[in-house]
């Protein structure tokens, strides 16, 4: 794809966002710098003049699917820059962010565009600024970029926001823990003295991490052929329907292969009153989560999956729950034989009290 509209800018499009890598506990000392960890889609916007375009972390244009963003963003940033952050959507009941609507933007057809534009509209986080006129910063140490970041940022308005940030443990500490009824699953670490590292793990993320026993419903076979990819897990509600919450994969080779063995008896006769048997008729569960929903992002890919008796137990980790699924690293830790099906409901879970979208936005990064 061609960006020679963008060449007068002292970079262009493609460019890699900087990446994070997980740790336990939030890191302390002068050289930090805090972040709340957004739920939601990172973009990078590249600015010159009248013309403005919006790259995805895969280097993908973004623009066409948010054109709601493309006039506030005109009235809040420079004629020229290069700004990082994060695209998000409020709770249409204002608590917080919407990731399930966020996913429903990305769409081929041009009137869903746009009818989804004004039925929820979104909103862009800045974070971190590369370029500004006709400046390089990305070899800048970050305490310079957030400088300038906060100056190019100083007459923003709703919907787009200056990313609140604190140089204090203590406010992440709080951050991390009050946030998460808002939808964020933690808080991000960057050093002060770090240049801009495209596409390399220099950031540090702490999530939210809980766990879960589940019903396993059934699996698909990994992409190689070879093995079990992933568990399709479920819970049940309180009118005993079971939903499908979401998967755990990335299993070791060695895995794949002993989870085959361990399922297989389980697929005699699996249809035979098994929850999601008609899964495939929409109208038979209109209002439960099923697994077998086609992809926005690969409309290639095989979700194809086979079922077993709902018979196996087994306990996940998992970051936070929204929309009645899963969301952020489901991890399997072991199988549960102590357990029954019957047990798996949502009441087991600790979810966090909600967190109004004003607040999050407003947070004071002291």
């Amino acid at each position: 794809m061609s960006h020679s509209y963008l060449m007068t800018l002292p970079i262009s499009p493609p460019i890699s966002p900087m990446l994070s890598k997980a740790v336990a506990e939030i890191p302390v000392g002068a050289e930090w710098h805090y972040e709340p960890k957004w739920d939601g889609f990172r973009c990078i916007v590249f600015r010159d003049g009248d013309t403005i375009e919006l790259a995805s972390r895969n280097e993908k244009p973004f623009t066409r699917y948010f054109p709601e963003l493309l006039g506030p963003l005109a009235a809040s940033l420079p004629q020229r820059c290069v700004v990082d952050g994060e695209i998000i959507i409020a709770s249409a009941d204002g608590n917080g962010l919407d990731f399930d609507a966020l996913l429903q933007r990305i769409h081929p057809a041009e009137s869903r565009v746009r009818r989804l534009a004004t039925e929820t509209p979104a909103s862009f986080v800045a974070f971190d600024i590369l370029a500004l006129g006709d400046r390089d910063l990305m070899h800048q140490p970050l305490s310079e970029r957030l400088v300038h970041l906060a100056a190019a940022l100083e007459g923003a308005a709703p919907p787009i926001y200056l990313c609140p940030s604190s140089r204090r443990v203590e406010t992440a500490r709080d951050w991390f823990t009050r946030f998460e009824g808002a939808g964020l699953d933690g808080v991000i670490g960057k050093r002060l003295g770090d240049v801009y590292t495209p596409d390399k793990r220099t950031l540090v993320k702490i999530k939210h991490s809980r766990t879960a026993e589940c019903v396993v419903a059934g699996y698909r076979i990994h992409k190689d052929g070879k093995g079990v990819g992933s568990l399709l897990l479920g819970l049940y509600d309180d009118e005993g329907q079971l939903h499908h919450v979401g998967v755990t994969a990335a299993f070791t080779v060695k895995f794949r292969a002993e989870l085959v063995d361990e399922l297989a008896p389980l697929r005699d006769d699996a249809l035979t009153g098994h929850p999601w048997a008609d899964w495939a008729n929409a109208m038979a569960h209109a209002d439960a989560r099923l697994p077998g929903a086609g992809s926005r992002w690969n409309a290639g890919k095989d979700l194809s999956w086979v079922p077993v008796r709902v018979e196996r137990v087994v306990e996940v980790t998992f970051g936070q729950l929204q929309n009645g699924r899963f969301r952020h690293g489901v991890q399997f830790q072991r199988w549960r034989p102590d357990r029954i099906p019957a047990s798996c409901t949502y009441d087991q879970l600790d979810v966090a009290a909600p967190v109004a979208f004003e607040e999050l936005m407003s947070a004071d990064g002291a």
